[in-house]
């Protein structure tokens, strides 16, 4: 059987899209961990990792950001949002000078709940990051960064595309 890419792309590119593909599975499998370690659905604990990760990079989520980051409606939105403040491991704010944007933000709860899996899940890829060169991670970041662009600029083409 062929694979599909390789009639577009050469056998290193094809061994990169693999490579990728295998590493977004494991993301994926280890965000179902998370999911389940703070016994929450699994959209809603992406949503929160994705507030928490914007958080404390220092750029914090509006709903609509959330929104397009995990591909959901501002309705969904809403109410996944409404869910996560009622077991108290999110809060809205409003730090703008327009009172109308909406901030979210991890509640310490949620920061301890998220460090406690942190300290018993990434053992692996800590020692994987620490075992790399720094060339090794310079290149490879540059490289996964140009693959996030491309496919964030694909995904901004289709969208306008069906509008």
């Amino acid at each position: 059987m062929t694979n599909v890419f390789e009639t577009q792309w050469d056998a290193p590119q094809v061994e990169a899209m693999e490579a990728l593909r295998a590493w977004a599975v494991a993301f994926a499998e280890l965000n179902q961990q998370m999911s389940s370690w703070l016994d929450l659905p699994t959209t809603d604990a992406n949503a929160l990792g994705q507030v928490l990760w914007a958080d404390s990079s220092g750029d914090p989520l509006s709903p609509a950001r959330l929104g397009q980051r995990i591909g959901m409606t501002s309705g969904s939105v809403t109410v996944l949002v409404d869910r996560l403040e009622a077991a108290g491991l999110l809060a809205r704010s409003r730090e703008h000078s327009d009172r109308r944007r909406v901030t979210l933000r991890p509640t310490p709860a949620a920061r301890e709940r998220a460090r406690a899996f942190l300290a018993e899940s990434s053992a692996e890829i800590a020692a994987a990051l620490q075992g790399a060169s720094a060339t090794d991670l310079a290149t490879s970041t540059a490289f996964v960064r140009t693959m996030a662009a491309a496919a964030s600029d694909a995904t901004t083409r289709l969208r306008a595309g069906r509008s």
